[in-house]
């Protein structure tokens, strides 16, 4: 199984650009705090490389800016490509296929991060009464069937008058 989730900050500005076929894509680099400080006491950072397409490129293009805090899921993919002196260059970066904000809110003195959240009006009038809702659909009482001895689960031994109970 391929797949990674990573937090992180961006280290610039998303840019979405165009392929050829005009499909918009997004390469950014979020710097994501390892867990423990060095002997200094300072906590170093991962830089890890992404790529985003289509309409998560344009969301992240949209709403995140350098700085914001971002969570992205995703799969690692290695690629190659000849670069204009003919050199092998070899890329390693996330495809990020989910992408989510992971800042708390402005704190004082942050800059907005390109995004706001709505805030639902408040009103002080009584709730209106709700109709009835519909009644629930009786279930099947409950049942058992007896485990086969044969069967073992690997959790214990299986005993004959074991009984699992089932609902159907």
């Amino acid at each position: 199984m391929n797949k990674v989730v990573l937090l992180g900050r961006l280290t610039k500005d998303p840019e979405v650009k165009m392929t050829a076929s005009q499909t918009s894509f997004c390469n950014f680099t979020i710097a994501v705090d390892r867990r423990f400080k060095d002997a200094n006491g300072q906590r170093q950072a991962d830089f890890i490389s992404c790529v985003a397409w289509r309409q998560t490129a344009q969301f992240i293009g949209n709403y995140f800016r350098k700085g914001s805090k971002i969570l992205v899921g995703g799969s690692i993919q290695s690629r190659s490509y000849d670069d204009a002196n003919g050199q092998k260059r070899y890329v390693t970066e996330v495809v990020v296929d989910e992408v989510d904000f992971a800042d708390s809110g402005r704190a004082e003195g942050q800059a907005n991060v390109g995004y706001s959240v709505p805030q639902a009006p408040v009103s002080y009038a009584p709730a209106a009464p709700t109709a009835p809702t519909a009644p629930v659909a009786p279930t099947a009482p409950m049942s058992s069937i007896p485990v086969d001895p044969s069967m073992n689960d690997g959790f214990g031994p299986a005993d004959a008058d074991d009984v699992l109970p089932f609902e159907i």
